[in-house]
């Protein structure tokens, strides 16, 4: 059965009670004289109350209707939050390495805001001392207190024994949190990439500045050189013909 209402011609009653684009109360009219209001301004006429006696019709642009009642169902889904129970299975006799890693995957669930079902599994003759699984519960339940309670107390359910962990923090903020996260590291991420090309650009300024004095430097001793051996040619030029006019004297 569809859900969407009646639109237009498909509106098959005689009289409608006709709310205006604006949401004016036009009143009482046939549908006849409703489908013409709503033609001559070029929108359509749809049924938003068809239990009422008689029916309660609007005019609007049912597509722009749709299209923002999409939006907004969007954006409720994505504020909604969903309550989430994980689980986490240990061993009484656990390694001490393997429970700081169960722990992490607790703490990881309790700040996202999920409650946590921690399972103790017993095996053969570890069955005759539950008091090491009570144990094991109570450290861990310690361990994360600045993030989650104990919502279920530790119960024996046949070989295992169960404790449920609630969060301190509702999943809505959890979520929140976790998108404002999100937003910084962007935003991070963006000016550090503008950071690193400004210092980039300014490592490439020095150099070129570097280079150009270099070949300033190296212009000025060639030139030096150059200026150099000109004068040595004229020095040695003048002290030739000097020698030639004493010969002639001579």
């Amino acid at each position: 059965m569809s859900t969407e209402p009646r639109i237009n011609d498909r509106i098959r009653v005689p009289e409608v009670r006709l709310v205006g684009p604006n949401g004016e109360q036009v009143g009482i009219v046939s549908i006849q004289d409703a489908l013409r209001l709503a033609q001559e301004q070029d929108l359509d006429l749809v049924e938003v109350a068809a239990t009422a006696r008689p029916p309660v019709v609007k005019v609007m642009d049912y597509g722009k209707y749709k299209y923002e009642s999409a939006l907004k169902a969007r954006e409720a889904r994505k504020n909604q939050a969903h309550t989430v129970i994980k689980e986490m299975k240990l061993r009484p006799k656990i390694d001490p390495h393997d429970y700081e890693t169960k722990k992490g995957h607790v703490v990881r669930f309790l700040k996202a805001g999920d409650k946590v079902k921690i399972t103790i599994m017993f095996r053969g003759r570890e069955q005759s001392r539950p008091e090491l699984g009570r144990r094991l519960l109570s450290k861990l339940a310690e361990d994360v207190a600045e993030l989650g309670f104990v919502e279920f107390a530790p119960k024996q359910d046949g070989r295992n024994m169960i404790m449920v962990l609630g969060p301190h923090k509702k999943k809505t903020e959890a979520m929140a949190e976790a998108r404002l996260a999100k937003e910084q590291r962007k935003a991070g991420g963006v000016v550090g990439e503008t950071e690193t090309a400004d210092a980039e650009a300014l490592d490439t300024e020095v150099l070129d500045t570097e280079a150009l004095d270099t070949e300033a430097e190296t212009t000025e001793t060639a030139e030096s050189a150059e200026s150099a051996e000109q004068t040595e040619g004229l020095v040695g030029a003048a002290a030739a013909a000097a020698d030639q006019t004493g010969e002639e004297q001579s």
